[in-house]
């Protein structure tokens, strides 16, 4: 069974990626419907191929979705102020590439998995200033309908994602308590939880997968 966690996820790859080439200055909502078609049938044409090369997949998703991701801005929350500070620029560019790597290894075969069962683009919000809100809405195998809302920010003229909220879950906030806590348990070593990270993520997951059978008793 798919989790809660890995089927939002599922979304945030399928809605996002190809953003990196939307002209800049069109409005967040427009860009996330644009891409969520334009990416499933781009799954749909190369799926199987996907299927037979799983580390083809992984490699095209961190070269389309990697820059719409503002890693930094999400590596820095994820490690809060508290640690971040204390990074290194290497060591902050090697948790972000982390960051993404763990995502796209874990949540991958999710995206593989769908077979497009309806994802549905709310309808569009006021967007003023430079973050904007877009909701969406995705329908499981079982049925089960999950909402989305996704947090985007504008960085020199151009919408890149900081976060995203699945079915109740702060993405953000769950690997920000994953991050304090996997520092406490290897003594504030920095480089240790580093390079730990894609443990870290597949630790997440298990969590939330128990607590989506648990709800769904």
């Amino acid at each position: 069974m798919i989790s809660t966690l890995r089927r939002g996820l599922l979304v945030l790859l399928a809605a996002l990626p190809l953003m990196a080439n939307a002209a800049a200055g069109g409005s967040a909502h427009d860009l996330v419907q644009d891409t969520t078609n334009k990416m499933l049938a781009d799954l749909s044409a190369n799926k199987e191929k996907y299927k037979q090369d799983p580390s083809q997949f992984y490699n095209a998703l961190n070269t389309i979705v990697g820059p719409v991701v503002d890693a930094e801005g999400i590596s820095k929350s994820i490690m809060t102020v508290k640690y971040s500070r204390k990074a290194t620029p290497e060591q902050m560019t090697r948790f972000q590439e982390n960051f993404k790597r763990g995502l796209f290894q874990f949540y991958g075969n999710a995206l593989l998995e769908y077979n497009n069962q309806g994802i549905t683009v709310d309808a569009p919000k006021s967007e003023t200033g430079d973050r904007a809100e877009v909701g969406m809405t995705v329908k499981g195998t079982n049925g089960a309908v999950y909402p989305v809302s996704y947090t985007l920010t504008k960085i020199n003229g151009e919408w890149k994602l900081r976060n995203v909220v699945i079915n109740g879950i702060n993405i953000g906030k769950l690997f920000r308590d994953q991050f304090a806590d996997a520092m406490q348990r290897n003594g504030n070593d920095l480089d240790k939880t580093i390079n730990g990270w894609a443990g870290e993520v597949a630790k997440a997951k298990e969590e939330t997968d128990k607590a989506a059978g648990k709800s769904a008793q």
